[in-house]
């Protein structure tokens, strides 16, 4: 459909001290589902968790839809 998105993004998530899942860090995928997929199965290696999250939307009318999990491994706790 015409004036479509999808964002694609990667979330990784270490343990604090009590052990609970944290955020590390997020990035935003130009690739595509794939890749993302890819990019985060490899950073799971290196951290607890990560998510990939996909986000479509339609800007010119102001609409943003919520996001859906495509991709996770390990340990991310809640994600909204």
């Amino acid at each position: 459909m015409p004036g479509t998105f999808s964002a694609l993004s990667i979330f990784a998530y270490d343990l604090d001290d009590r052990g609970e899942p944290i955020q590390a860090w997020e990035t935003v995928v130009s690739g595509t589902e794939e890749e993302a997929i890819a990019e985060a199965k490899e950073a799971a290696s290196r951290h607890a968790g990560v998510l990939v999250v996909r986000r479509d939307g339609r800007p010119a009318v102001g609409e943003e839809g919520d996001p859906v999990v495509v991709f996770r491994a390990g340990r991310t706790g809640d994600f909204d």
